[in-house]
């Protein structure tokens, strides 16, 4: 049964960006059925508009998460159908490739999206949150889409797991930050998920196979944990558990422990072959 986020005669709205598809679509789902007027945006306007009709949201937007006046237009349109309850910063562009790979355009538009797309989505939410707090409503829930790659080093996705680590850092400061504004703060850090994303890696190449190599979600499973979350003091959770676990302990020992990445890479273009991928 699906636990509602919403009081009874208490409305409230929330913001999801990059939602007309994949995880964000998957989250507005969710928050609608939580009983929140949902705010769909997208950078395409008319996918974000398309969504909305379909999963029952209120109003789709067109937003770029890398311009702060934009994100702040959006927050205002949300508040005029309900007070914010929540705001998710899930947009994000994926480049798979060593760094030497990437062009400069990729790189910025990595950092732009991934990082400051939720400077600014955070920022503004708590900008709003305070403003209703002194109107006498207060709280509220901020979600952030970062990656299992947040914890560790993944040679191939290496600026894209730079810039998921300094959003999940980001969260977690923000977390001790705003608990007096009783502004939650919460990230979801899957491992591979079924996505357009993972989809258009290179078939078979270093960084999709390693993805292959753990475990693969749907972004409904993604997004019911993230949303699980609202209302309560967690800050962040791996999906799957030990995953991160793994992953962490990479992080605290690069040399010796990434030496089974070619195993890890020879697992995963097995499964790929098999068809248990993608």
């Amino acid at each position: 049964m699906t636990k509602t986020l919403v009081q009874p005669g208490h409305p409230r709205s929330a913001v999801v960006t990059g939602a007309a598809r994949g995880i964000g679509r998957a989250i507005a789902v969710e928050l609608v059925d939580r009983g929140y007027q949902v705010v769909v945006t997208d950078l395409d306007a008319e996918s974000a508009k398309v969504t909305a009709g379909e999963i029952g949201a209120p109003l789709g937007l067109g937003l770029d998460v890398t311009d702060p006046a934009a994100t702040r237009g959006v927050a205002e349109e949300a508040r005029i159908l309900a007070p914010l309850g929540a705001w998710v910063c899930n947009a994000g562009v994926g480049f798979d490739g060593d760094l030497s790979d990437l062009t400069e355009a990729q790189i910025r538009t990595l950092v732009d999206v991934n990082i400051l797309g939720v400077v600014w989505g955070s920022r503004i939410a708590t900008e709003v949150f305070r403003a209703q707090a002194a109107e006498g409503i207060k709280g509220g829930d901020i979600g952030v889409t970062a990656s299992l790659s947040s914890h560790g080093p993944v040679p191939g996705l290496s600026m894209y797991a730079a810039t998921k680590a300094a959003a999940l850092s980001l969260v977690t400061s923000l977390s001790v930050e705003l608990k007096r504004d009783r502004i939650r703060v919460h990230a979801i850090c899957p491992d591979g998920v079924d996505t357009e994303m993972v989809r258009e890696m290179e078939s078979g190449g270093k960084a999709q196979s390693l993805v292959a190599s753990g475990t693969f979600f749907q972004p409904a499973q993604v997004a019911r944990e993230l949303v699980e979350m609202f209302g309560t003091r967690r800050v962040y959770r791996t999906m799957p558990l030990w995953r991160g676990i793994q992953t962490r302990v990479t992080a605290l020992a690069p040399g010796p422990t990434m030496r089974l990445e070619p195993v890890l890479v020879r697992m995963g273009r097995r499964k790929i072959r098999k068809g248990k991928f993608v």
